[in-house]
């Protein structure tokens, strides 16, 4: 896909699913008769970031499964996730690399671990309010890196209120809100 033509770029935000933990609430979610806590607020945000002309979808697969429509009308998968999403995440990763869609991954797990996702396009990581506007200028110049990467933080104020229109918040049982982002102090463990 060649985004310079001003063609439309569909992207799919791929949230990977969480395996039934005592933190996924699986369980007690069916109580309430909910799929999932919270939507992915990282991957909304993110959603937010992207070129307003693109054309953006969610794939929650804690709340709905991947489907074969969903990648034919993808010309990029957008994944974020977790450590505790590896495994789902790799079956996305294949999946989507099988149906010949260009991946972009960022969030903890890719942060964590790069070298473990060699189908991966390309990693923009650590902080997306400064390493995808670099990303998305060499896309448009249509020559990009495979790594996107910094060691700043974002000034919080800079970051968008997230995508929720994309979001489908009925079958969530929770809302989140990010006022901060990481550990506040500098302690090592």
């Amino acid at each position: 896909m060649d985004i310079r033509r001003g063609s439309t770029t569909n992207v799919l935000l791929i949230y990977p699913e969480v395996p039934a933990t005592f933190w996924s609430f699986k369980h007690a979610l069916s109580f309430i008769h909910k799929k999932a806590s919270s939507p992915p607020l990282g991957l909304l945000t993110v959603a937010a970031m992207l070129p307003s002309e693109w054309q953006k979808r969610l794939v929650d697969t804690n709340v709905t499964k991947l489907k074969q429509k969903h990648l034919a009308w993808a010309d990029y998968a957008l994944i974020s996730g977790m450590t505790v999403q590896r495994e789902s995440a790799r079956q996305i990763i294949d999946r989507c690399k099988d149906a010949g869609i260009k991946i972009i991954a960022g969030g903890p797990l890719f942060t964590s671990e790069p070298e473990q996702f060699e189908r991966v396009d390309h990693f923009v990581l650590n902080e997306a309010e400064l390493t995808l506007p670099p990303f998305l200028a060499d896309l448009k110049r249509g020559d990009t890196r495979q790594l996107y990467t910094t060691s700043e933080f974002a000034d919080m104020h800079s970051s968008p209120v997230p995508c929720w229109k994309i979001a489908g918040l009925g079958r969530y049982a929770s809302m989140s809100n990010q006022y901060s982002r990481g550990y506040p102090y500098n302690t090592e463990y």
